[in-house]
């Protein structure tokens, strides 16, 4: 029988299957996790219970503690305010053997604030007020929230008179303002006392600001007013923060505290109720 003998190129690639066999071996796959069986859940949560039960356990008697010493507080607040009536109990006993006289002498107040009170004049969130220069009342609205005050105007032509900067102007008035008639469609010319730039929401825009006499009740001051067209509004009048300074104070509970002012041409004080049965609040951005 004949033996087979190998030749080398078979025997180098043998030898090569054998060790790129053993070089891509792979490795072995992980162990697969143990799977969590019934006994060691229920186990699992009955620990998680002990631990909450004693978390909220100790909660509780700290809360306690704390509440303990609270009580242990009140209760020393209580005997020293005990032994402290007794102390005065005892002395006046002794005042009224001796038959000395009790005298109360009352705390003194700090009278500054209310002093400060007194000298303002309480008015409402809506009031009448008076233009003398002009002979006709309006309605105003005061706000705390507006710096200037504000007085409804249209056709407002600029001009120059000797030298300085002044204003025509109309009342800009709705059907239901209530004013003197004759002073509908009046031209009024005032001096511009400054120029105020107003922000909105579409842009700003620059008014003119004139000084009038202007009565509320028992005031009476000269008021600046900027011009702009509120026939929309309410109010044909703004009264805001620089006018109120020093001398008002609002009650925005109460309207038309004051009564309303009497020029000729106009409808007596005593019908004033009339025009107001139908007065609404603005809301003005």
């Amino acid at each position: 029988m004949r033996t087979r003998t190998l030749s080398a190129p078979i025997v180098w690639l043998l030898s090569s299957l054998l060790i790129s066999g053993c070089a891509i071996a792979p490795s072995p796959a992980p162990e697969p996790e143990p799977r969590l069986d019934p006994a060691t859940f229920e186990a699992r949560i009955d620990q998680l219970e002990k631990n909450i039960a004693q978390s909220c356990k100790r909660t509780d008697t700290e809360q306690a503690a704390a509440h303990e010493r609270r009580h242990i507080e009140l209760l020393s607040e209580l005997r020293d305010a005990g032994l402290t009536l007794r102390h005065v109990r005892s002395d006046l006993e002794r005042l009224e053997q001796r038959g000395d006289e009790l005298i109360v002498v009352p705390a003194e107040c700090e009278t500054e604030f209310s002093d400060t009170l007194a000298n303002k004049e309480l008015v409402g969130r809506a009031e009448w007020i008076g233009f003398p220069q002009l002979g006709t009342y309006l309605r105003a609205r005061l706000d705390s929230g507006a710096n200037t005050s504000s007085l409804s105007a249209t056709d407002i032509t600029r001009f120059e008179r000797d030298g300085e900067d002044w204003v025509r102007f109309k009342l800009a008035l709705s059907e239901d303002d209530v004013v003197v008639d004759s002073v509908r469609g009046e031209w009024i010319e005032r001096p511009v006392e400054r120029r105020v730039r107003i922000m909105q929401a579409a842009g700003s825009e620059t008014r003119p600001v004139v000084s009038l006499l202007m009565t509320l009740g028992p005031i009476r001051d000269v008021v600046e007013f900027t011009l702009n067209d509120r026939s929309h509004l309410n109010y044909p009048v703004l009264l805001g923060r620089r006018f109120l300074m020093d001398i008002a104070l609002i009650d925005v509970a109460e309207n038309y505290l004051h009564p309303r002012p009497e020029f000729p041409g106009g409808r007596p004080a005593s019908e004033a109720a009339e025009d107001e049965i139908n007065d609404q609040d603005e809301e003005e951005g």
